[in-house]
């Protein structure tokens, strides 16, 4: 009996990647605590905005003696700033946190495409969008608790899933000696804190899968892998007689240990 719902995407490597999904109860929380931050710069634009209506009342009474019909475009203006700043905060967070606001870092969750990729300004604002629709009735509640991939009205639209961010690990995958070495020395060489929690999961899932692959299938999938995780990591060089294997094998062990090392 599983407690939690898994969902399987393939990324553009044809690698299989199996997720944790986020769970009605993470994402509620999350949305909690988002929107408890949001009152903040709600009621400081709030007041920022009356204080230049009323300067702008002042302006019109004084000038023409009236202000009629100015009052309702300061109201349109309002309710547009409102929904500026209540779109901008999930859309900039997403974009810049690939995925988190601050809500669902604290929860431990995290916005991903349907084929395991982070998400972009595209995804996120297409969410934002569509989130006042999910809140209506509580629409996108009851779509995630009925939908076997958790989907809100944002995500299927967007193309996106809600997964935990923290993997579980798997059993330890046989490396080489040589691995071990070069893994010792990427910290010195390479910036592994641009690999995402996504990026090494399809790593670890490679690793464990390439058995099952031909050796033309192996071939391709290792090389374009290798490749990808290299400019992520800002690896100019890779060391003489490096295997794909071999880096992808170097790459997932020193993640890994940088993981366990970092300060919880």
């Amino acid at each position: 009996m599983r407690f939690f719902n898994r969902i399987t995407l393939q990324t553009p490597e044809s690698v299989e990647l199996e997720f944790i999904l986020a769970g009605i109860g993470n994402r509620a929380l999350a949305l909690l605590i988002d929107y408890t931050l949001l009152t903040i710069p709600f009621i400081l634009v709030l007041f920022f905005w009356l204080f230049i209506a009323d300067q702008v009342l002042e302006f019109f009474v004084g000038i023409f003696g009236n202000a009629n019909g100015v009052d309702l475009w300061l109201r349109a203006l309002t309710i547009l700033i409102n929904f500026a700043v209540y779109e901008g905060y999930f859309v900039f967070f997403e974009a810049l946190w690939r995925g988190q606001t601050p809500g669902k870092r604290y929860t431990k969750i995290r916005v991903i495409r349907d084929d395991g990729r982070p998400i972009g300004v595209a995804q996120a604002t297409l969410r934002a969008l569509v989130r006042p629709l999910d809140d209506t009735l509580f629409t996108g509640m009851f779509l995630i608790a009925l939908g076997r991939k958790e989907k809100r009205l944002g995500d299927w639209l967007a193309g996106t899933v809600v997964v935990q961010d923290e993997y579980s690990t798997a059993a330890a995958l046989a490396t080489s000696p040589a691995a071990q070495n070069l893994a010792v020395q990427l910290p010195q060489i390479a910036d592994l804190s641009h690999l995402l929690p996504d990026d090494f999961a399809v790593i670890r899932e490679y690793l464990q899968r390439r058995g099952e692959l031909s050796p033309k299938a192996r071939s391709e999938v290792n090389l374009q892998l290798a490749r990808q995780v290299k400019e992520v990591i800002l690896l100019e060089k890779v060391p003489p007689n490096t295997t794909p294997d071999l880096f992808l094998e170097a790459v997932y062990l020193a993640y890994q240990q940088q993981s366990t090392n970092k300060p919880r």
